[in-house]
C-alpha cells in the first residue's frame, strides 16, 4: 500500500514561508553588497584616475608655453619702453666678422645687435640663462645673425619680472615669428657697458639689412609680441642658418 505524504500543517506553511523570505531577504543584501562593493571600488579607480591626471592637466593649463605672450609682465603703456632703435645697413661682409672662439670684442651699442663675432653660435640654445651661465656675448651675436631675437636683462631684474622673462621665453618660442625656437632670454654681462638709465631689459633683433633694438624700464609680453612680429626670424642675413 502506497505512503501518502502527510499534509502539512498551517503552521509548517508558515514556517518555511519565513524561512523562505529569510532567504530572498539574505539574497538581496548579498547583492546590495555587492553592487556597493563594486561601486565603491569603481569610485576608488576614478579618484586614483583623477589624482593621477590632475597635476598634468594643471600643469599643461598652467605651461606658460601654452599661452599668448600679452599674459605676462606688465602693459606695453606700463614698461617704460623708448622706441625701437634701427641702425641702417648692418647686413654687409664688414658687420660679419668672425673671430675665434674666446676673443673679446667691442661692440658700438649696449646691447649690440650685429658686428663680429665668435665662429660657433650657441646650438642647441636654451631659452633661459642665468648670469652664471650666459654665454659669451660675442657668441650670442652670432646667434643673432642667424635671425635669433635676444632679450638681455640686467642685475636688477629679480623676483616676478624674473619669472615673468623666463615664461616669456617658454611662450615666445611657440610663436611662427620665432620658428624654429630662435628667441633666447639672457642675463647682460655689463663688462661690455651698461643699459642706459632706468632701462633693465633689452630686445635686440638682427635683420637682412638692419639691427633693431628697444630698452624698456620693465618686463613686458605684450611689447615682445610686437617686437617678434615686427621683426621675425626670417628677417636676418643668415636665413637658413640654426
Amino acid at each position: 500500500m502506497a505512503n501518502k505524504t502527510k499534509p502539512k500543517s498551517a503552521k509548517d506553511r508558515e514556517s518555511r514561508a519565513k524561512l523562505e523570505q529569510m532567504r530572498r531577504e539574505q539574497r538581496a543584501r548579498e547583492r546590495r553588497r555587492s553592487i556597493g562593493i563594486v561601486v565603491i571600488a569603481a569610485v576608488l579607480g576614478i579618484g586614483l584616475v583623477l589624482a593621477a591626471a590632475a597635476p598634468a592637466f594643471l600643469k599643461n593649463r598652467n605651461d606658460p608655453a601654452k599661452k599668448p605672450l600679452k599674459d605676462f609682465g606688465v602693459s606695453a603703456a606700463a614698461a617704460s619702453c623708448s622706441p625701437v632703435q634701427t641702425v641702417h645697413g648692418t647686413g654687409g661682409a664688414n658687420d660679419r666678422q668672425h673671430v675665434d672662439i674666446g676673443s673679446k670684442l667691442t661692440y658700438k651699442t649696449v646691447p649690440p645687435t650685429y658686428g663680429a663675432h665668435w665662429v660657433q653660435p650657441v646650438f642647441p640654445a636654451r631659452p633661459f640663462y642665468t648670469a652664471t651661465d650666459r654665454p659669451a656675448t660675442e657668441q650670442l651675436v652670432h646667434n643673432l645673425e642667424h635671425g635669433y631675437t635676444i632679450i638681455w636683462y640686467d642685475s636688477t631684474v629679480k623676483g616676478q619680472q624674473l619669472t615673468d622673462l623666463q615664461d616669456i621665453a617658454a611662450s615666445a618660442r611657440t610663436q611662427d615669428a620665432t620658428s624654429p625656437g630662435k628667441f633666447i632670454v639672457s642675463a647682460w654681462d655689463d663688462h661690455y657697458g651698461t643699459f642706459p638709465s632706468g632701462k633693465h631689459v633689452a630686445l635686440a633683433h638682427w635683420g637682412a639689412n638692419d639691427s633693431h633694438r628697444q630698452l624698456c624700464g620693465q618686463t613686458s609680453g605684450a611689447v615682445v609680441q610686437k617686437f617678434i612680429d615686427a621683426y621675425p626670424s626670417t628677417d636676418t642675413p643668415e636665413p637658413q642658418a640654426q
